[in-house]
């Protein structure tokens, strides 16, 4: 096939340009353009709502019925739970091999089946976790009542939602609409009723209601009863009972109702004004770039429509960063080719160079095409994945032309020198590409939430790497060959003489250096192998003693900076607001303190959030965040990092009393909290004193700071027991605990549809009497016989507390204890052997609690076994992969020599970026083992052909390999690493995630030159001494 093609040039032109089409076209019609790339969770989500219940409630009546209910289902990896006020979550984590959707229909039928959760909570809510594709936010902003910036916001997200493509909008930073009807019970008293009277008066009025229809000769007509409510006026005007004189009294004579919004306060700003959020997502294939786009340019045209004093802003523009990246990426692909093609024209005719580079753009457009197949988009790690694969991509092009280029130079024809030098190294390089996409492959399935994240990587590398391998065998032959003979040498010009002189001088440097070095190696083989163990030895013993440090992930500067406040469970609205405005104040003085002289701040925009947490849809006065952005590090003037803003921002604000925990946070990419250690067990009061004793030790250990954990100790309670006179009267205690409700959190009387809007109707006691202990004593409980009699008479009242959110997992309750690292200045390994030491000490003095290490610790154990596994499967592979071609059981182990010493080399270049190893650092050694045996597979190939077909001495056949083949091999590894040199020194914050693994493939390539060229013809040279050592032994 190659001679076939090499003789027809058309139809390997023909061939090259279809896949340019191919490629072209899914670019530019098919592909998704995302930031990150799409993954499906394997989570299932039930939701119970259960307003005004306290967690225990929750945990007893709802959350563990549900664990109880699918706990021993197939297929489930981890069952957990959290039971707070108002609601019970169970999250089912789904074991791999099993079908999420099969899992979910199963656990739909168990949770439907359930006849013993509460009347008064509402349906279970089930579902699989997705990942939510925010693309771009809209803040309605200005100093206008709540119910009028509400108004505006509804109008904005109607308008923006009937744009195309921009279905997907969600509203926070809002209180739910409700309608409070509201009684004094002296009022309910003088007319002798009852909460559920008026209850049943509002669902007997307010209604709409289909009555039949009539047939008559002309057609039939409908017939409906309108009544429902739908306004304040509306709830006013209706009946509730008639006087004996005939009077009706209505709804309004007797209650005080309320149209706006429920109880708890919220209070969101951005940039100082009241504010109400719009999250726009993208769907299905849409881009990013073209959702965000068309957001601001709604933006832009309505804020000219609007008022005085109503703004709308972009805020979270998810397109910059993704667009950042996304040019910083090409532009290091672009400077990484321009660097491959320069070193291929300096070693190679400018006419090969050209042709070997072609190479490049046909192998990237094969990979392209097969990606909306294998279900890639365009995201920051595929592209990464074109860069990373970018000097690799021409290795076999590099090869295969040099090895042309030889025949060239001895004066033979083009088309025979390309048939003959392409067939001469097809068998090495085939299975060099093949051990390279081997390495990749493990990728795809690598554990942990960052390996599922880089998994994209392998399907853009081996498609890549499997059309170079095309290109090389089928089009590049036909390229050469079909050049005119000599064509450079007729017409020479400076570029072609200077390429000329160089390479000479090349050659001759060869001879003077290279071969005397290499003769001097295989003659003082003692020496030179320790010197190499030597470096080995060293670099191991640097990674074992701590000095190379380790960072399962380092930490990464985020454009976007937060504080979370959490206050003690009851806190009031107001103190936490108070604290909020005073963060705010500081981010402000913070943002003043960075302007330059232009007015431009490196902090953009500042929002907080009080009674809620940004994107959360519950309220609770004891929580608040405050949020900024900053800008991205390519455009500061200052040098100043997200890092030290915080640490600045932190000072600002100083002590905030009676604070339970209050966390920063500017990085991306956390896996976890750096320090997580989780406690399990059925005793709370053994869990709190542990984690105690456990945050207690934290404290002494350097480098550990921000530690909290998960217990909060809730609101007070008051608690009621019945009295033996509740019994006489035939009370029961569920009676008494729902006039209890139904007076202090109310009775929803009515759901109504109001617009976009589920609008609560809700009944219960006027505030002011739900305000006091005195009127809770005096509350009249209505008793079986029709009597009333107050509730200090029927039952006991006494103080308590439980915890605020409660944890469970696998049906057992649990307790986080959480801290911070300082990751670049700690030994992050020794902080967690020690963590490990202080907590077994810790939990051996409380019976039934048992420990382990969450967050980072797991994804790290998690990804640090799928490593050790593909680990020992790629050397397995290789090995078989080298055996083939070579016929031989030893010879694979003089070329997998060179493995270990690529990932100390890798280790050396972290040491000369200044970086700690990391896992991204691990997974870039993992690809290092397939890519850095190809330069010795096709070396120990040579020296093969050397002995075998012209019969050159052991020694002439290991120096000969070594001179022929140090120019491919050099130019191999020096394009890898130029082609991956941009990205390695990109200064910008989208690249830092990706350099580790970048900079292990680059210097683990680029330093184990010297292993291929010295070591590997060393090695081979000894091996084949011993094995004739041994033949002779066995002869005698």
């Amino acid at each position: 096939m190659i001679s076939w093609f090499a003789r027809n040039p058309v139809a390997a032109n023909l061939l090259m340009i279809v896949i340019l089409i191919a490629g072209a076209f899914t670019m530019w019609q098919r592909v998704t353009v995302e930031r990150f790339p799409s993954i499906e969770y394997d989570y299932i989500n039930v939701v119970v709502p259960f307003r005004g219940a306290t967690p225990e409630e929750v945990e007893q009546t709802v959350s563990t019925r549900i664990e109880e209910a699918v706990y021993d289902l197939e297929g489930i990896k981890e069952l957990s739970s959290t039971s707070s006020e108002g609601a019970g979550r169970v999250s089912i984590e789904v074991d791999e091999g099993y079908n999420v959707k099969d899992v979910l229909d199963q656990v739909k039928s168990r949770v439907d089946a359930l006849n013993t959760l509460p009347l008064e909570a509402e349906k279970p809510i089930i579902s699989q976790s997705i990942r939510r594709r925010e693309a771009i936010s809209v803040v309605i902003s200005g100093e206008l009542p709540e119910k009028e910036l509400r108004r505006y916001a509804e109008i904005i997200e109607q308008e923006i939602a009937s744009q195309p493509g921009l279905s997907q909008i969600e509203t926070s930073g809002v209180r739910a609409y409700e309608i409070a009807i509201e009684f004094r019970q002296d009022q309910l008293n003088e007319y002798n009723l009852t909460l559920q009277d008026i209850a049943n008066a509002v669902n007997n009025r307010s209604l709409d209601l289909s009555a039949g229809q009539v047939r008559s000769d002309r057609g039939e007509i409908l017939l409906r009863l309108k009544g429902q409510s739908y306004t304040r006026e509306d709830f006013t005007r209706i009946p509730v009972l008639t006087k004996e004189d005939g009077t009706i009294l209505e709804l309004g004579d007797l209650a005080t109702i309320r149209d706006g919004f429920e109880e708890e306060s919220i209070n969101t700003r951005f940039d100082g004004e009241p504010s109400i959020e719009l999250e726009i997502y993208r769907t299905g294939t849409q881009s990013t770039i073209d959702v965000s786009e068309r957001v601001k340019a709604f933006v832009e045209a309505k804020q000219d429509s609007l008022p005085a004093g109503v703004n709308l802003s972009v805020w979270r523009d998810r397109s910059e960063s993704l667009e950042a990246r996304l040019n910083t990426l090409v532009t290091s692909a672009l400077q990484g080719s321009l660097l491959v093609i320069l070193l291929l024209a300096l070693f190679l005719r400018p006419s090969i160079a050209m042709w070997v580079s072609l190479g490049i753009p046909i192998a990237f457009a094969g990979g392209m095409a097969f990606m909306p197949e294998l279900g890639i988009s365009v995201n920051l790690i595929s592209l990464f994945a074109f860069i990373l694969v970018l000097g690799i991509v021409v290795d076999d092009a590099i090869v295969t032309g040099e090895n042309i280029y030889n025949h060239l130079n001895r004066g033979e024809a083009p088309l025979d020198a390309a048939i003959k030098g392409t067939k001469e190294v097809a068998v090495p390089v085939t299975f060099g590409v093949i051990t390279t996409m081997v390495a990749f492959l493990p990728l795809a399935f690598m554990g942990g939430g960052w390996g599922a994240f880089y998994s994209q990587i392998p399907y853009i590398v081996i498609p890549v790497l499997l059309f170079s391998l095309v290109e090389s065998k089928l089009i590049l032959p036909a390229h050469i060959g079909h050049t005119k003979a000599k064509k450079d040498l007729k017409k020479p010009n400076k570029v072609l003489e200077y390429q000329q002189r160089f390479a000479k001088g090349f050659e001759k440097g060869i001879l003077k250096f290279y071969k005397p070095i290499l003769a001097f190696v295989l003659e003082r083989w003692q020496l030179s192998l320790a010197i190499f163990v030597g470096i080995l030895l060293l670099v191991l013993a640097t990674v074992q003693s701590g000095i190379t440090r380790f960072v399962f992930f380092p930490r990464i500067q985020s454009e976007l900076a937060r504080a979370t406040l959490q206050m003690p469970e009851g806190t009031p609205f107001e103190l936490t607001d108070s604290y909020i405005e005073r963060m705010t104040d500081a981010a402000i003085k913070l943002q003043d303190k960075y302007r330059n002289e232009q007015g431009e701040s490196v902090i953009e925009h500042i929002f907080s959030s009080s009674g809620t947490l940004w994107g959360s849809d519950s309220a609770s006065s004891s929580k608040g965040r405050v949020m900024f952005e900053i800008m991205p590090p390519e455009q500061r003037e200052s040098t100043i990092s997200s890092t030290q803003l915080v640490r600045e921002w932190r000072e600002l604000i100083g002590p905030l009393p009676g604070v339970e925990t209050l966390t920063f946070r500017a990085e991306i990419g956390r896996s976890g909290d750096p320090v997580d250690v989780q406690l399990r067990g059925s005793n709370i009061a053994n869990l709190n004193a542990a984690a105690n004793d456990v945050k207690e030790k934290l404290s002494k250990v350097s480098g550990v700071f921000d530690i909290a954990d998960s217990f909060s100790k809730g609101k007070q309670e008051i608690q009621f027991k019945l009295k033996p006179q509740a019994e006489t009267l035939g009370l029961s205690l569920s009676d008494l605990a729902r006039q209890v409700r139904s007076a202090y959190f109310g009775v929803e009387v009515q759901r109504i549809q109001r617009g976009r809007e589920d609008v609560r109707v809700m009944l219960r006691l006027a505030k002011e009497e739900r305000g006091s202990l005195e009127g809770l004593n005096s509350l009249l409980i209505n008793t079986p016989s029709g009597g009333k009699i107050p509730l200090s008479q029927v039952a006991e009242l006494s103080f308590g507390k439980s915890p605020a959110t409660i944890y469970r997992i696998d049906r057992q309750r649990t307790l986080n204890i959480t801290a911070d690292v300082d990751k670049e200045n700690s030994d992050i390994e020794a902080i967690k052997r020690r963590i490990i030491a202080d907590a077994t000490d810790v939990v051996a003095n409380y019976p039934g609690v048992s420990f382990s290490l969450e967050g980072e610790a797991r994804e790290q154990e998690e990804s640090n076994n799928s490593l050790m596994v593909s680990l020992t499967f790629v050397l397995f592979a290789i090995y078989i992969l080298l055996a083939i071609p070579f016929k031989s059981y030893a010879q694979p182990f003089v070329v997998m020599v060179v493995i270990p010493f690529g990932a100390a080399m890798a280790t050396i270049g972290h040491w000369i970026m200044g970086m700690p190893l990391s896992i991204m650092s691990m997974m870039g050694m993992l690809a290092l083992t397939g890519v850095v045996v190809n330069d010795s597979l096709v070396l120990v190939d040579y020296i093969n052909q050397q002995r075998r077909i012209h019969g050159e001495t052991l020694k002439e056949a290991v120096l000969h390999a070594g001179v022929r083949r140090l120019r491919p091999v050099m130019l191999t590894s020096f394009t890898t690493f130029a082609g991956l040199m941009p990205l390695i020194f990109d200064k910008s914050t989208q690249a830092q995630f990706l350099i580790p693994m970048a900079v292990s493939l680059g210097f683990g390539i680029l330093l184990s030159t010297v292993i291929t060229l010295v070591l590997v013809p060393l090695m081979y040279y000894k091996a084949a001494n011993l094995k004739h050592a041994v033949k002779r032994g066995l002869r005698l």
